[in-house]
């Protein structure tokens, strides 16, 4: 039998970071008196905000580098050309990455946190990315129908 290791399962993984405590004081200032129920709402709608809007913004990012290089087969010499490709909603589509109008982005909500609105905020960014980001067709494969 082998000798065995006196780490802890935690240290070996990395899941023990130290930050831990901070981010479960920070969860626990932010659920307050809210049911767990709905607290798990709107933290998982957080989440998806977050996401959805670093994954918009990561694109964005890459568009505006390559839009803006002399050298890419993407260069746009005007300027305001650039900022059309930039705010082009298919530029994005055709990524597979969700369109995020400027209301819904992560730095806009961020920018306004510490407003009493910010509740309405987030839910009028969760309608826009819905109203922005039309469901894909289904294919007639995927319906079942009665035989």
């Amino acid at each position: 039998m082998g000798k065995k290791s006196t780490k802890k399962k935690s240290d070996s993984n990395g899941a023990n970071l130290g930050f831990e405590a901070k981010l479960w004081l920070a969860a626990d200032k932010l659920r307050s008196n809210m049911d767990a129920a709905e607290y798990k709402r709107v933290v998982l709608g957080l989440i998806l905000l977050k996401y959805v809007s670093d994954t918009f913004m990561e694109h964005r990012e890459k568009l505006g580098r390559e839009t803006a290089d002399p050298n890419s087969d993407w260069y746009v010499k005007e300027e305001s050309a650039r900022y059309q490709v930039l705010e082009d909603h298919d530029e994005y589509r055709a990524e597979n990455v969700f369109w995020v109008p400027p209301e819904a982005r992560w730095q806009h909500l961020q920018d306004n946190a510490k407003q009493p609105k910010i509740g309405k905020l987030v839910d009028e960014a969760m309608v826009a990315i819905e109203r922005d980001n039309p469901r894909p067709w289904r294919h007639e494969s995927a319906t079942i129908s009665p035989r």
